[in-house]
């Protein structure tokens, strides 16, 4: 059985036992539970499609941890004009890993 979620504007195909990062959960402390509601399809014996989310469907995670992804350099340079910009960039996440699917 899986799941395909929408979370911070992108979509997630899961199944129990699943780990994930998700953009961060405000309020998501380690070893709570959290519903994550918008559910947009639900495949098990039979295929259950939102339009666009399942009725009374939600997916119930364990938060791992918060934490900070790795860090990406954004460096722009425009050739023969003395013009260069760098920064630098870290996602904040929380970890979950999937425990039930209610259908």
């Amino acid at each position: 059985m899986y799941a395909v979620i929408k979370h911070g504007g992108k979509q997630y195909k899961v199944s129990v036992g699943d780990v994930l990062e998700l953009d961060r959960i405000e309020g998501a402390e380690p070893k709570s539970s959290i519903e994550l509601n918008e559910v947009l399809l639900v495949k098990g014996d039979d295929t259950k499609i939102g339009t666009p989310l399942v009725e009374g469907a939600k997916v119930i995670a364990e938060v791992i941890n918060n934490g900070r992804g790795k860090k990406v350099i954004i460096f722009k340079k425009r050739r023969r004009k003395d013009s260069r910009k760098k920064r630098g960039f870290r996602r904040d996440f929380t970890r979950v890993v999937i425990k039930e699917i209610v259908a």
